[in-house]
């Protein structure tokens, strides 16, 4: 049985989907509970016996209540695949406070709920495997993008914790799998304080790719799975320093479309709640 959290949309219903269409059982969670359900609908499809459980990861109460849940219906939770994650785009200095709070809320607050749920889970049946998903902007610094970036440094530097603490665990395993750019509706869907929204940075790999690299995980766990063309190429690629510099952000901003600025504190955290796919 798979526990996805992220699983309404991009890198998370991906992963749901092709779960689903090797017959692993299924609970599937995330805070959108329409498209949630949607994604439930084609997991069904394909055949999964299935359990919707909308959660904010960002509440530890709500993820300890998911995995309860799931073990009441499937009797176990043999993994458990992370993916959600939210973006707002700015400078460091014009982006609200509690715009960045919530980024980091989502993307590593969350994650830690959600791992420390599962581990203690495993613990309890001892074994399971814990699968995150990081990003290629875990490595490497980009302007713009400052809340997501030090979150996912962050979850990188808790994975590899994880990692190395699991040593002392017999059956349980941890894995990150890294994605570069992918084709997930956060872009859009962002918060923005430069006036325009970004898009991803070629090259651009569908979610159903990166989901293949979480089942790999899943079924042979780890430490670092690389997920697409733009994470393998950036291990010493030459186009890493295009990264690294910001050139490759500042283009792909500057040329995505037009958006008008938060009309209120609000409005820009509604957005940044409203999403819940993985950007790279």
């Amino acid at each position: 049985m798979v526990l996805v959290c992220g699983a309404s949309s991009g890198i998370g219903r991906g992963t749901a989907v092709a779960c689903a269409h090797r017959g692993d059982r299924l609970v599937l969670a995330a805070r959108a509970e329409e498209s949630l359900l949607a994604a439930e609908r084609e997991c069904r499809a394909a055949g999964a016996d299935t359990l919707v459980v909308p959660t904010d990861v960002t509440d530890p109460a709500a993820v300890d209540a998911l995995l309860v849940a799931a073990v009441e219906r499937f009797g176990r939770v043999d993994a458990v695949v992370h993916s959600a994650a939210v973006v707002a785009y700015g400078r460091f200095d014009e982006l609200p406070a509690a715009v960045f709070d919530q980024v980091v809320a989502t993307t590593l607050t969350g994650t830690t709920n959600v791992a420390r749920a599962a581990l203690r889970s495993f613990h309890a049946q001892g074994a399971g495997r814990l699968v995150l998903v990081g990003s290629l902007l875990g490595k490497i610094a980009v302007p713009y993008l400052s809340a997501y970036v030090t979150a996912k440094w962050a979850v990188y530097g808790l994975a590899r914790t994880l990692q190395v603490e699991a040593r002392q665990i017999p059956g349980v395993d941890v894995s990150l799998v890294s994605p570069g750019s992918v084709n997930t509706p956060v872009y859009r869907q962002a918060a923005t304080y430069l006036g325009r929204t970004g898009r991803p940075p070629p090259p651009v790999d569908p979610p159903e790719k990166v989901a293949r690299a979480v089942l790999r995980a899943l079924d042979r766990p780890r430490r670092l799975r690389p997920a697409g063309a733009a994470a393998a190429a950036a291990v010493g690629a030459a186009a890493m320093a295009a990264w690294a510099r910001g050139s490759s952000v500042r283009h792909t901003v500057s040329s995505g479309t037009p958006a008008r600025r938060p009309s209120s504190l609000r409005a820009a955290l509604d957005r940044v709640q409203r999403t819940g796919s993985v950007v790279p």
